[in-house]
């Protein structure tokens, strides 16, 4: 499985092309209705989205909302960012260059959250 728990409140997915791009968002959804977390997706391997990739995502981004938590995308490759770009998704969703970063923003906005 490509859900790797990072932290007690942050997991790590690492993205395939489908159908292992389904089958992972559908695994995590239910992780996340079980022990709500931060998500860092990882895009590395992911060479293409479709619409069913898309509407995972957005039912992902739903969710997350629901649990009040934080969805960060990573090491998006060009093709998968023109996608996103064109279904106005660029602009609803959080975007790093790698997974190290993605883990420092969530960490840092957690840091941010505990002092107020």
């Amino acid at each position: 499985m490509a859900i790797q728990n990072w932290s007690d409140d942050i997991v790590v997915v690492d993205l395939q092309d489908d159908p292992q791009f389904t089958d992972e968002l559908s695994a995590l959804m239910d992780t996340l209705e079980e022990e709500p977390r931060n998500v860092v997706l990882n895009f590395g391997a992911v060479g293409f989205v479709n619409s069913s990739n898309i509407a995972k995502l957005l039912r992902l981004r739903k969710v997350m909302i629901t649990i009040e938590r934080e969805l960060v995308l990573c090491d998006v490759n060009t093709q998968v960012w023109g996608v996103l770009m064109v279904t106005g998704l660029d602009k609803i969703f959080d975007y790093t260059n790698d997974v190290a970063t993605a883990l420092a923003m969530l960490q840092i906005g957690k840091s941010d959250e505990d002092e107020t």
